[in-house]
Formats: C-alpha cells, structure tokens, sequence
C-alpha cells in the first residue's frame, strides 16, 4: 500500500489506513495545532532515525493502562517508600525532553527524539498541554518523564533515569495524582515489559478510539501542573494493586 505523505493543511488520513506496523502517514511539521490534532485523533509521533521523515502512528493494538487499576510491583512499592526521590511536576520540563532525547525508549528501536520534535513539545509545554514529572535527589535530576495530556487522557512519551527506579517512582506519583484527578487512561501507545509491568493491557484500536473520544469529553487540565500527592501519597491511592510474589 502506499503511505500518505501529509501536507501543510492540518489533516490526518483515518487511522483504518494504517498499515500493519500501524503508520497512517508520513512527513508534515510538529507545529502545536498538528500535535494536538493528532493526539486527538489517536495518533502518535515517532522519529525512527535523525536521517527519515518523520512517521505517524495508530498501532492496533494499542497498550493502555487505566491509571485505577495500575500495579506497583512490590520492590518500587519499598523503593516509593524510602523516600529517596523528591518529586515534581513542571519543574523543568526542557531538562526532562533533553535527558530522554539522549537515551533510547525500553524495548523500541531508533528512539531518536529530534530537534524539531522537541521543539513541537516544548511549545506544547508553553501551551499548556504537555507536562513532565521529575525525580530529583540532593538538587539533582535523577529521572522523570513527559507526556502529553488532553481532556482525561495522558499520553506518556518517554522517561529517563539516571538512578535505579527514579523514572519509576516519578510514574508512581503521576498515576496517584492521574487518580485523585479523574483521569481514564494513561496511552502508552505499543507494549513493554516494562509498561507491561504497570498493568498495561493491549486494546483494540476502534475501542481505544471509542474511549480516548469520551476521555476528550472533559475540560483539559490545561496550564502548569503541581503535583496534589507526594509519591508515598499516591501510593496509597494505588494499594488496591497486588504485590508480586
């Protein structure tokens, strides 16, 4: 089949073009609004190398967690609880995309974040609509993540850690928090192991689609974040997750 190449009108083809790696088109810009347009509708942006355009994704099937129903495996539980990590929201957003723009996305290949699609977050952080979590120990950025959140929806991009569980005990707080907010779903987009771990389950992308369109019915916790619950906090919001054996 052939691929949509996009053009400068702010238009995707449907995701029911996709092709079986889940690509619905390719080129286009990262200006706010064809960021926001995308999500929106269910699509995704992944630079698979500096050299190749740049690619738009709706994977079937698409790996979701429900941030009501998240697992915390019992050693980031102990780990949530010794306390080693302050965390933050907004607090450094740039710091964040830059340290995972360094380093690859766990169990994906050519996890190149280039500079035009950084700079497409980054307004989208000045915007409003994309936030990070930070990790920090003794003043330093040990991990964290970003994403980008639209109406009770979060689409996580990527994470970093410089220190053993420090993204984890970001992502930790962020699905309490995502809790006490009423959030529905955290899009994690194709599975980890990782992810998996979490509770991320795989859905149909009609079904994903159906919820993300009632997710969008909600006004967009739009503007800077600061966090309501410190991660030992949200842990406690999230104790309903079993332990592992």
């Amino acid at each position: 089949m052939g691929f949509h190449w996009l053009s400068r009108a702010l238009a995707f083809p449907s995701t029911d073009t996709a092709d079986e790696n889940g690509i619905v088109a390719i080129g286009g810009d990262c200006r706010v609004e064809r960021l926001l347009l995308a999500y929106k509708s269910g699509i995704f942006p992944w630079p698979l190398a500096r050299h190749l355009p740049l690619l738009w994704f709706s994977p079937d099937p698409r790996y979701v967690i429900d941030p009501r129903r998240a697992h915390i495996p019992r050693s980031l539980k102990k780990q949530v609880r010794r306390g080693l990590y302050k965390v933050t929201a907004d607090t450094d957003f740039v710091g964040v995309i830059r340290a995972c723009a360094r380093v690859p996305r766990e169990g994906q290949q050519g996890t190149w974040i280039t500079q035009e699609l950084r700079q497409g977050y980054e307004s989208l952080h000045r915007e409003g609509y994309a936030h990070s979590i930070e990790a920090w120990r003794d003043g330093a950025l040990v991990g964290g993540l970003y994403g980008v959140s639209l109406g009770r929806a979060f689409f996580g991009e990527s994470m970093f850690a410089l220190e053993p569980d420090a993204s984890k005990v970001a992502f930790t707080a962020l699905l309490g928090n995502l809790v006490a907010w009423g959030f529905d779903l955290v899009d994690c987009q194709t599975r980890t192991d990782h992810l998996e771990r979490f509770g991320a389950g795989a859905m149909r992308r009609r079904d994903f689609l159906a919820m993300l369109q009632a997710s969008l019915q909600t006004d967009t916790r739009r503007g800077v974040w600061r966090l309501d619950r410190t991660p030992l906090e949200a842990l406690a919001l999230l104790q309903g997750s079993p332990d592992d054996p």
